[in-house]
C-alpha cells in the first residue's frame, strides 16, 4: 500500500523529538501525586497479550478500587463479568500489561505499564469485598513503568462536557448488537431482563 509506514526512521522523520520532560516524567515506582490519581479514579482499561492475540477491557468500581500494596504493586479486584475471562487467560500466559486509569472531569489520564498475576490469596480477597461478595481473583500488578497522558485526547473528545453526551436511545441496545451477530437471538426479551440482572449482579 503507497504511504505505508515500515520503519522507525521513516516514523520518527515524520515528527518533531519529544520534550525532555515528555521522556522524564516517567517512574517506575508510585509516587505522592500519582498515588492520589489512582485512589480517585473509579476506571480503568487493561490491555494484556496471549496467544490468541490482544485485549484491552474496562474494569470499575468506586474511586479506590484498585489498591496499592506498596509503590512498585497494585491490586485490582477482578468483578463479576461474562466469564469469558480474555485477560485473565492472557495474564497466565503472559504477563505483560498496560492500564489507562480515567478519573470523570480530569483530562488527563494515567498510565501504567507492568507485569500481572493472578492471585486468590484469601486476605487480600477480603480486602475487596463489596455487600459480603469477594472476586474470585485480584490481578496484580508489578510496575515497571507509571507516567500521566496529556489532556489533549479528552478536550478534543469533550468526553467530560455534558452538551457531547450521546443520547443512548439513539444507539443499538445490548441484545441488538449479540442479534446482529446471532441472526436467531431474542434480542427483544434479553434487553428487557438486561438492567434487572445487571443490578442484581454487580458484585
Amino acid at each position: 500500500m503507497p504511504h505505508r509506514i515500515e520503519s522507525l526512521t521513516d516514523l520518527e522523520a515524520l515528527y518533531s523529538p519529544p520534550l525532555a520532560t515528555t521522556l522524564n516524567k516517567e517512574t517506575h515506582c508510585i509516587n505522592d501525586q500519582y498515588r492520589c490519581l489512582i485512589e480517585a479514579s473509579p476506571f480503568l482499561t487493561i490491555a494484556s497479550v496471549g496467544p490468541e492475540g490482544m485485549d484491552c477491557s474496562p474494569r470499575g468500581d468506586a474511586p479506590g478500587f484498585v489498591q496499592i500494596i506498596d509503590d512498585r504493586t497494585i491490586a485490582i479486584p477482578d468483578r463479576r463479568g461474562n466469564n469469558r475471562l480474555d485477560t485473565l487467560k492472557n495474564i497466565v500466559r503472559d504477563a505483560r500489561v498496560a492500564l489507562l486509569f480515567m478519573i470523570p472531569g480530569w483530562n488527563e489520564t494515567l498510565r501504567i505499564n507492568g507485569r500481572a498475576y493472578l492471585s486468590t490469596e484469601p486476605d487480600l480477597l477480603a480486602r475487596f469485598a463489596v455487600n459480603g461478595s469477594e472476586p474470585v481473583t485480584a490481578i496484580i500488578v508489578e510496575i515497571d513503568a507509571v507516567y500521566f497522558q496529556c489532556a489533549r485526547a479528552l478536550k478534543r473528545s469533550k468526553l467530560w462536557d455534558s452538551d457531547a453526551q450521546v443520547d443512548p436511545q439513539t444507539l443499538p441496545k445490548a441484545g441488538e448488537l449479540i442479534q446482529s451477530v446471532i441472526a436467531d437471538f431474542d434480542a427483544q426479551d434479553y434487553d428487557a431482563a438486561l438492567q434487572s440482572r445487571q443490578s442484581k449482579s454487580l458484585y
